[in-house]
């Protein structure tokens, strides 16, 4: 079958009556026509070379044109794609005055297929000029002579299209159109990630829930759906877009039911003043199904958060509760200090006493006896989603627990107190009673503190401070010579900010040279925390023991790295000199 032949009006009608019915540009079919039939003709006339078809948007006629770079003697390699700037100017010669200069621009990418700027050539056509190219050839030099990166455009005959090219053609245009729905697709549902969507159920597999959203598939993965949920063909379900991925495949539309995102925009839905800003849900925890909890704030004084959300007679609520499956819900008030929302995060149970390790994120949380059981809840699940609220870890302890703990607290302080100070029990106690827990303390305290203490004289005090500085001293000795025992330098023993017990501690765990310290990182000696699998666990420091922070942790290694001449004092003055001014910049912008 010729080109020519077909009948070129039905070319277009055929092109928008696809484009109408798979939703895209029809432009893009064209297009798709255009490549199919540039590829039927390399086929005929050569895959070398660079054959270019162009349909009319008008009347549907197919122009077929083969299209040769001009490139410098030394480029040419592709005879029948590339030609010399003699070459092209001898056939240019040939065709006058059938010839064309129109401009060009070219697009220039980079290694990674990355918009790496333009450049501007020339395209020769050899042919008469048209009524168009008479309006693109204003302004153009029609004298001018080809140069490396001109194009020479000729005209070829249409090719024949046999069964095969057909064919090829055929696959071609499908696959362009595949390609441009599915673009389509995801154009429009990307911007959807983190919003609620109705689509409709269209089968089941393997647990997995197809979702007909309208202009696409969507999958709700079983671990996506609420346990007991079932679905049948033809029902009408409520997602959260979760993500959206673009695969060979298709554009991939993952939805949820159990994200705690999911319980947020339906609450935003039922909730005027979540929608517009006066209440913000800062925080949302879910054991799907079964319990969630949901801390809201109000920036209106005169709107309460809580009741807002409950609505009149629970009406609010309840339509969330409705479509999560019964799935109840604890709507709690927020607030800025941790304890106190912790406080509200394990309600209904009622806490005597909060004690918070903001560094480690751990909080102890104690109870009366009677509020254990509602204070942990069924299977942990009350302490899991106030957990989740705040994350924070949390211990919960009784009263009773909580005592005995303080008790061998102080009993182990009292102990310490008699064997090295050689005190008797009551003088031991009365210490740990004031408040001193370590030696250091004792030894290093200023001298109107231990006087404050009832029946404590000068003497006395200053004989408590020179036992305690002597045992101190002692163990240092002790550390010390242990430490050059294990093989400890003298730039490790003599650098200032480690003591003696911290150089042991270094040695036993084989840093014996500064060099050796001065490689360490700052979570090796300060400890820390790190997240696995969703689980905070603790490093632990080698100077942890001794109360080394992580800011000084940094300074010690620095300090060892200035002193082996690793770093340039000036270039931290430098750097934090130029920290300095862009907080000072980002201070302006956004003032």
């Amino acid at each position: 079958m010729a080109i020519t032949s077909a009948n070129q009006l039905e070319l277009l009608q055929t092109a928008e009556a696809v484009a109408r019915e798979k939703m895209i540009d029809p432009d893009l079919v064209i297009r798709a026509m255009e490549e199919s039939l540039a590829r039927a003709a390399k086929s005929r006339y050569g895959s070398e070379m660079d054959i270019r078809v162009s349909i009319d948007r008008r009347t549907g006629r197919a122009t077929f044109t083969r299209v040769r770079t001009v490139v410098t003697d030394e480029e040419l390699e592709n005879y029948q794609a590339e030609m010399t700037p003699g070459q092209a100017r001898e056939e240019v010669a040939a065709a006058r005055p059938d010839v064309v200069v129109l401009p060009g621009v070219r697009h220039l990418r980079d290694e990674d297929g990355q918009e790496a700027g333009t450049e501007n050539f020339r395209r020769f056509l050899l042919r008469a000029p048209s009524e168009t190219d008479r309006m693109l050839m204003e302004g153009v030099d029609q004298d001018v002579e080809p140069a490396p990166g001109d194009e020479i455009v000729s005209e070829v005959p249409p090719v024949e299209l046999g069964r095969i090219a057909a064919q090829s053609a055929k696959q071609v245009i499908l696959q362009r159109v595949r390609e441009a729905e599915r673009d389509r697709q995801y154009e429009q549902f990307k911007d959807r990630v983190g919003t609620i969507i109705n689509g409709v159920v269209k089968r089941e597999e393997y647990g997995n829930v197809i979702v007909d959203v309208g202009a696409g598939e969507a999958i709700l993965r079983r671990n996506e759906k609420i346990g007991r949920e079932s679905y049948r063909p033809g029902d009408r379900i409520r997602c959260y877009v979760k993500d959206v991925r673009r695969e060979a495949r298709g554009p991939q539309i993952f939805l949820s039911r159990t994200a705690p995102e999911f319980m947020a925009e339906l609450f935003k839905m039922e909730v005027p003043e979540i929608y517009d800003g006066i209440i913000e849900i800062k925080a949302v925890a879910r054991d799907p199904g079964s319990r969630a909890k949901i801390a809201v704030v109000s920036y209106d004084g005169s709107i309460d958060p809580v009741g807002a959300c409950v609505g009149m007679r629970g009406s609010r609520v309840q339509a969330v509760v409705n479509e999560l499956q019964g799935e109840k819900i604890d709507i709690i008030p927020w607030s800025e200090d941790l304890p106190t929302f912790l406080v509200n995060a394990l309600q209904p149970a009622e806490v005597s006493k909060v004690v918070l390790d903001e560094e480690a994120e751990r909080i102890e949380v104690v109870v009366p006896e009677d509020q254990l059981s509602l204070a942990i809840g069924r299977r942990g699940q009350n302490v899991r989603l106030a957990s989740q609220l705040t994350g924070l870890d949390i211990d919960i302890l009784t009263e009773e627990e909580e005592s005995k703990r303080r008790q061998a607290e102080f009993e182990e302080r009292t102990k310490l107190f008699m064997e090295t100070l050689d005190l008797d029990e009551f003088f031991a106690q009365l210490l740990v009673s004031e408040g001193f827990t370590t030696l250091e303390e004792v030894a290093y305290v200023q001298l109107d503190e231990l006087l404050a203490i009832e029946g404590v004289d000068e003497g006395t005090a200053e004989e408590l401070q020179a036992r305690a500085r002597d045992y101190l001293d002692a163990q240092a000795r002790a550390a010390l010579e242990n430490a050059r025992a294990m093989g400890v330098e003298d730039s490790l023993i003599e650098f200032e900010g480690l003591s003696p017990q911290m150089i042991e501690a270094l040695a036993k765990d084989g840093i014996k040279t500064l060099e050796d310290f001065a490689t360490c990182a700052d979570w090796e000696l300060a400890g820390g925390w790190t997240t696995v699998d969703g689980e905070r666990v603790k490093d632990d420091g080698l100077l942890e023991p001794f109360d080394v922070s992580l800011e000084e942790a940094q300074n010690l290694v620095m300090n060892a790295r200035i002193q082996l001449g690793w770093v340039d004092p000036a270039d931290l003055v430098a750097d934090e000199g130029e920290e300095a001014g862009d907080s000072d910049t980002q201070e302006e912008a956004g003032a």
